[in-house]
Order: C-alpha cells, then sequence, then structure tokens
C-alpha cells in the first residue's frame, strides 16, 4: 500500500508484506524453506559469520531451523525476511529483514543481514540496502528505518555509518550473548527526509563499482 506525503495523523496505515524486489544487481525474494539449500551453500565459516546475529542460530543441521523459525514469523507478520540472489551469478549468497515492524508508526528494522563470506566487498550488500531502503522510503513511506549491532562489531558500525545513518547511542546489556555475556546494543536510523543523500550515496558507489559493506 502507498502513502502519500506529507506525513500527518490521516495518512492511511501502511501494510508492510513480503514482496519480490530487484534493481540490476541483486534480487530479493521473500525466504522460504526453499532457500535453505542455497543459502546452506553460501556459508563458509558460521562461527564468524553469525556470530554476531541473535536470530540466525545455525544447528547441527546447518540452517534449516533458522530459515524455518523464521519463515514462521514472517507468517504472523513479526518480520519480512528476503533471500539475497546475486544477479552476477544467479546465487542466493545471504538474508535481510525488516524487523521490529510498526505500522502505526511508519518505521521498522533493518536487519538480520547476512551475506557469505564470497561476497564480502563486492556490490551485494550496497545493493541490497538501496532496495530495502528504497522500498522503505520510497514505495512504503515510512518516516523511520532504524540499524542495530553489536557494540563490538566494528566492521558493522563502520558499514552503518558509510551509509549515513545517525548513530542514536547505545541500550547498554541490552542482549545476552550465546556465551552469556552481555552485548550492548548500538542504534542507528535514517529518517524520511535523510533518505535522498543516503540514496545518492548508495548509487554512486555502485556506478563507481565502490561496494559499501
Amino acid at each position: 500500500m502507498l502513502r502519500n506525503r506529507p506525513g500527518c495523523h490521516d495518512d492511511p496505515m501502511v501494510a508492510i508484506t513480503a514482496v519480490t524486489l530487484d534493481n540490476a544487481w541483486v534480487r530479493l525474494e521473500p525466504l522460504t524453506e526453499a532457500h535453505t539449500p542455497e543459502l546452506d551453500a553460501a556459508v563458509s565459516d558460521p562461527d564468524e559469520l553469525f556470530r554476531w546475529l541473535t536470530t540466525w542460530t545455525p544447528g547441527p543441521a546447518g540452517l534449516a531451523d533458522a530459515v524455518a523459525q523464521i519463515v514462521q514469523r514472517g507468517r504472523t507478520g513479526q518480520v519480512v525476511p528476503w533471500a539475497i540472489r546475486r544477479r552476477a551469478d544467479g546465487r542466493i549468497v545471504g538474508s535481510t529483514s525488516f524487523l521490529d515492524i510498526d505500522e502505526t508508526n511508519l518505521r521498522v528494522e533493518l536487519g538480520s543481514t547476512w551475506i557469505g563470506p564470497a561476497w564480502w566487498r563486492t556490490e551485494v550488500n550496497t545493493a541490497t540496502k538501496l532496495l530495502v531502503l528504497g522500498h522503505a522510503f520510497d514505495t512504503l513511506g515510512l518516516e523511520r528505518v532504524a540499524l542495530k549491532t553489536d557494540h563490538l562489531n566494528t566492521r558493522s558500525q563502520r558499514a552503518i555509518e558509510r551509509l549515513g545513518a545517525v548513530r542514536e547511542g547505545a541500550l547498554r546489556h541490552h542482549i545476552r550473548r550465546p556465551d552469556g555475556s552481555w552485548r550492548d546494543t548500538v542504534y542507528y536510523s535514517i529518517l524520511a527526509g535523510e533518505w535522498p543523500p543516503v540514496r545518492d550515496r548508495l548509487t554512486a558507489a555502485l556506478t563507481a563499482d565502490r561496494a559499501v559493506s
């Protein structure tokens, strides 16, 4: 559902649901269990790849349980998950999601994003961010997209900052890690009025073949 700007209390509530998104670099497909074998194939070092993520917990059978859980949460409207397909080779290379969906207040969190190590520092992350943020702001007319990360994950923090997101602060001892230690969660956000320069930065990086990752 499209929402007309500028925002006001009379705006209709948006419906944030899974749809296929694509551009010249990636195609985002609503995540299903059928994507599991390709997602498993994209993982070369699960301990490193998923160490910062709280929603992906691969078990002995690989990603099957994690995918099933996220797909089920998608069916109940808690999340909107996508599988990321790279156009250059046609392979499924990772996943990303809308989380913390609040249709009334026109906001989501963009998270649970992971990309197989073979595609780090390629166009994949930049093109994915361009698609999902464009969908959030240009199509759905949302006002706010949040991003968050572990305070120890400095690589993720730098990547979010290169997007042009604003650092808002940290929630101390916000989440307990699997090893029992406490994670401080660093929050960032992009508002609708800040989206145009972010979009221009992402587009310029892609056309100049500079990955924002």
